[in-house]
């Protein structure tokens, strides 16, 4: 005599499908994370006049990730993000070139294609470098 049990096979399905949402979910949060790496990072620290009459300063400050698209050392660089266009960035005065571990690096050893995080302040409309930090390098 055969045994079937339409209760059994519902919990059966039940968890196939709580399966299935739990590995949607988390697939979709990974992705989430990839595309949250091309995006830039801003910090901000705003400090009104003190009681004494001292003034103080706003520093921005803020970081983009992507793909080296031109280089030219001294005058800047534009980098390839998840932005629709390519942005542009100007290098100032004093430009350091480091390594993700933290090592000085030679401007010379960025190239087209290379992986980059860019540390830069906004001045009126342009964004120019202070640091160029290789977080891969080239394939």
């Amino acid at each position: 005599m055969a045994f079937s049990c339409d209760l059994c096979s519902d919990l059966v399905n039940r968890k196939l499908i709580m399966i299935k949402l739990f590995l949607g979910v988390t697939f979709a949060t990974a992705l989430m994370g990839l595309v949250a790496y091309g995006q830039a990072s801003t910090s901000s620290v705003t400090v009104a006049n003190g009681t004494n009459g001292a003034t103080q300063t706003t520093t921005t400050t803020t970081e983009s990730t992507g793909t080296v698209t031109e280089f030219t050392p001294g005058h800047g660089l534009i980098l390839k993000t998840e932005a629709a266009e390519p942005l542009h960035y100007k290098f100032g005065k004093t430009v350091t070139y480091v390594t993700s571990d933290g090592q000085v690096i030679e401007a010379s050893k960025i190239r087209k294609d290379s992986k980059v995080r860019v540390h830069y302040l906004k001045d009126g409309d342009d964004m120019v470098v202070d640091k160029v930090i290789v977080t891969r390098d080239r394939d």
